[in-house]
């Protein structure tokens, strides 16, 4: 992989591939540049084609004491796109992409940013009596701090929780069963570092972007799952509410992940957009 130092010195890694004009990739909370791996041989033919390994994330151990929280992750977004001297860049950002996302435009504007796709996400992720949009619709600060000490106990399977015992009825019934792909999921997870992903997740549950969204002056397309683990329609429809112009399509019958479940209507969709 390729890597480029961030302003600590931190190395953050990356995949560059394709020829045209640029498509800055950003993975969900504990991934890494393989989430986008299904849509690069069509994605490559249009777009140059940027999928890091945000800091802390990809198996790629934490040289020093920085740790990825949501700031962090966009002040090394900011690093990535001054490095390559890239601008007008179109921008996906799935989950803990678009959290990052949002705190680029919180922290600098839209500079360097020509389009912004925001993928299954809530501004705001920890909900109260005002705030019902966030994690299943009452995912609360009391949940939110036991959720960090299940993490601290153990990680991998805390992670696994919470995506299979939310909103999706078919992540509860698969992951009663030890599915394979779980199990395959729960391997990934305990070979992490897992440390500077809770610090990563607490600066989420801590970020409020709801004020953010109205400052994003450029094109917005929205994708959310018609059965996300973590987020009702009213999720979706808020966001759009909120971005001027935003573009959202519905993918019906999918998670947390739409852009997984329906990889042919994703790439067309976001080619149509980017282009």
């Amino acid at each position: 992989m390729e890597h480029f130092l961030a302003d600590d010195g931190e190395k953050i890694y990356l995949k560059i591939s394709g020829d045209g004009p640029p498509l800055v990739m950003l993975h969900g909370w504990t991934s890494s540049h393989q989430e986008w791996f299904p849509f690069i041989a069509e994605l490559q033919k249009h777009h140059t084609v940027y999928r890091w390994d945000a800091r802390g994330h990809g198996g790629h151990r934490l040289q020093g004491n920085d740790q990825p929280t949501v700031s962090r992750m966009a002040r090394d977004l900011h690093l990535l796109l001054t490095h390559f001297g890239l601008d007008d860049a179109c921008a996906v950002g799935h989950s803990m992409g678009a959290l990052t996302l949002w705190q680029y435009v919180h922290d600098f504007g839209t500079t360097r940013l020509g389009k912004l796709c925001f993928i299954d996400q809530s501004p705001r992720l920890v909900t109260d009596g005002d705030w019902p949009h966030g994690i299943y619709g009452d995912f609360d600060q009391t949940r939110a701090q036991r959720f960090v000490g299940e993490l601290e106990l153990d990680f991998a399977e805390s992670v696994l929780r919470l995506g299979a015992l939310g909103l999706n009825e078919r992540a509860r019934q698969k992951y009663a069963e030890n599915a394979r792909g779980w199990e395959r999921s729960r391997a990934q997870l305990r070979a992490l570092d897992s440390k500077p992903l809770i610090a990563c997740w607490q600066s989420l549950t801590e970020a409020d972007y709801r004020e953010v969204l109205s400052q994003i002056d450029i094109p917005a397309l929205l994708i959310y799952g018609g059965e996300s683990n973590f987020y009702h329609a009213s999720t979706a429809q808020y966001v759009q509410s909120r971005i001027a112009g935003a573009i959202l399509h519905i993918y019906e019958g999918t998670d947390h992940s739409p852009h997984q479940w329906q990889r042919e209507r994703f790439t067309r969709d976001l080619l149509a957009f980017a282009g």
